[in-house]
C-alpha cells in the first residue's frame, strides 16, 4: 500500500523532469522519422488536423519520402527517409521548454522544390527570421542553417512557415533534422579582447552532417548563433567542424563565402590611441576549394588584403594587422575577396577559413618610442 502511494508521485516527478529539461540536440521527432498513427503514406498531403507526431500543422503539410517523385522531379530528403514539405502559407510548430533570458540556436536542413524564389520563415515569437532559399550553397540541393533567439519566457513555440504563394499549392520548401542548442558567451581569454575568437561556441552541429552550418544575416550580437559575432551581409557564412573540414585549431572555425556578401564582424573593447595587433589564422577547409584564397581584414580604419599561400603540407598561416584604436570600441571584420567554388563540382560555394582571432595590445610601444627618442638625443648631444 505504501508503494502504491509512492509510484504516482515518482512518476509525476519523472514527467516533470522531462518537461522542464531542454537538452541540446534533435527536437522531438525533429527528423520526422516517427510514423504517424496510420503509418507513412505515399500521398502524405493533408490539410487540417495534426498529421505528424509531436508537431502541430496548419495548411497543406506533406510528409515526403526519399526518392519520391513529383512529375519529372525527385524530391530531396536531406537526411534519413522522411522530411516535411510546406505548401502555400502552411506551417508546422512545436512547443518548447526554455530558460527565460537564455540564448538559443535552432539548426535545421532546408531545400526548395518547385520555385527558385522559395523562402522559409522560422520564428520563436517574438523573434522571427526569413531564410531565402534562392541561393544553393551546396550541389546536393539542400543546406543546413542556424538562427538564434532569446527566450522571452520559460515556454516557447518554434514555427516553420512557408510564406510563398505558388500556382501549385503543394510546392514549397522541404525541412528536416531540426535541433536546438542553448548558447553560452565564452569568457575572453587573457589579454585578448575578442569574444569567442576561436569560434568554439556556436550552433548545434550533427556529427554525421558534412555540409557545415550556414549562418545567415544577423545584425544583433546578443541573439547570434555565433556568440560575440554578427553576420552583417546578405549572404551566409559557413560554420565548420574538424570532423569534416580542415580547421586551424580546436574543433570549429568559419569559412567565408560569397565575397563581400559574406561578412562577419565584432565590436571589441579598446583604449583610444593605444596600438593593437589583430592576429588570426587563415587557411583552407580541405574541401577542394578553388584558389586563389584571400580575405579583406578590417580593424577600425585599417584594412588589409591578405592572401593565403600554401606552404608544404600546412593548411593555414598566421596573419597580423596592426592598428591604433580611435575609440573605446573598435570593429574588426573579415570577408572573402573572391567568389570561390569547389573544383570537384564547380558549383558548391566555398572560401578561405578564419580561426583563432585575437586582438592584443602592443605592450611597451610608448616606452620603446621614448627610449629611441632618448637615444637619438644622446647621439645628437655627443656630436655637439
Amino acid at each position: 500500500m505504501g508503494l502504491s502511494k509512492w509510484v504516482p508521485l515518482c512518476a509525476l516527478l519523472v514527467v516533470h523532469s522531462v518537461m522542464v529539461t531542454a537538452d541540446d540536440g534533435l527536437l522531438r521527432n525533429g527528423d520526422f522519422e516517427t510514423p504517424p498513427p496510420n503509418g507513412f503514406s505515399a500521398d502524405g498531403a493533408g490539410d487540417g488536423p495534426v498529421l505528424i507526431p509531436e508537431w502541430k500543422s496548419n495548411g497543406t503539410v506533406e510528409l515526403v519520402e526519399s526518392g519520391q517523385k513529383q512529375g519529372g522531379m525527385i524530391l530531396i530528403v536531406p537526411q534519413g527517409e522522411h522530411a516535411v514539405r510546406l505548401g502555400n502559407e502552411a506551417e508546422i510548430s512545436q512547443d518548447l521548454k526554455l530558460e527565460k533570458g537564455s540564448i538559443y540556436s535552432i539548426t535545421f536542413n532546408a531545400a526548395r522544390t518547385c520555385a527558385q524564389l522559395e523562402s522559409l520563415n522560422v520564428s520563436v515569437p517574438p523573434a522571427s527570421q526569413t531564410i531565402d532559399l534562392q541561393t544553393l550553397y551546396s550541389v546536393r540541393g539542400w543546406d543546413t542553417y542556424a538562427i538564434g533567439f532569446q527566450a522571452e519566457s520559460d515556454e516557447g513555440i518554434v514555427v516553420f512557415r512557408n510564406t510563398g504563394m505558388e500556382d501549385d499549392p503543394t510546392c514549397g520548401p522541404i525541412i528536416d533534422d531540426i535541433a536546438i542548442k542553448k548558447l553560452f558567451t565564452p569568457d575572453k581569454a587573457e589579454e585578448n579582447v575578442v569574444v569567442n575568437g576561436d569560434f568554439e561556441e556556436g550552433p548545434w552541429m550533427f556529427r554525421n552532417a558534412s555540409l557545415g552550418v550556414l549562418l545567415p544575416t544577423n545584425l544583433d550580437d546578443e541573439t547570434s548563433s555565433l556568440p560575440g559575432w554578427i553576420v552583417e551581409s546578405n549572404r551566409a557564412v559557413r560554420y565548420i567542424d574538424s570532423y569534416h573540414y580542415s580547421v586551424p585549431q580546436g574543433k570549429r572555425a568559419i569559412e567565408l563565402l560569397s565575397g563581400k556578401e559574406g561578412i562577419i564582424s565584432q565590436m571589441v573593447e579598446t583604449t583610444p590611441n593605444k596600438m593593437y595587433n589583430l592576429i588570426f589564422s587563415l587557411g583552407h577547409a580541405g574541401d577542394s576549394c578553388q584558389q586563389p584564397l584571400a580575405i579583406m581584414a578590417f580593424a577600425g580604419d585599417q584594412a588589409q588584403n591578405i592572401h593565403y599561400t600554401p606552404i608544404a603540407n600546412g593548411t593555414f598561416d598566421t596573419a597580423n594587422l596592426t592598428f591604433t584604436a580611435k575609440a573605446e570600441r573598435t570593429r574588426i571584420a573579415f570577408y572573402s575577396i573572391y567568389y570561390n567554388t569547389r573544383t570537384d563540382d564547380k558549383s558548391s560555394l566555398c572560401g578561405p577559413v578564419v580561426d583563432d582571432v585575437r586582438v592584443w595590445g602592443v605592450s611597451g610601444s610608448k616606452r620603446i618610442t621614448l627610449g629611441w627618442f632618448a637615444v637619438a638625443l644622446m647621439f645628437v648631444f655627443a656630436l655637439l
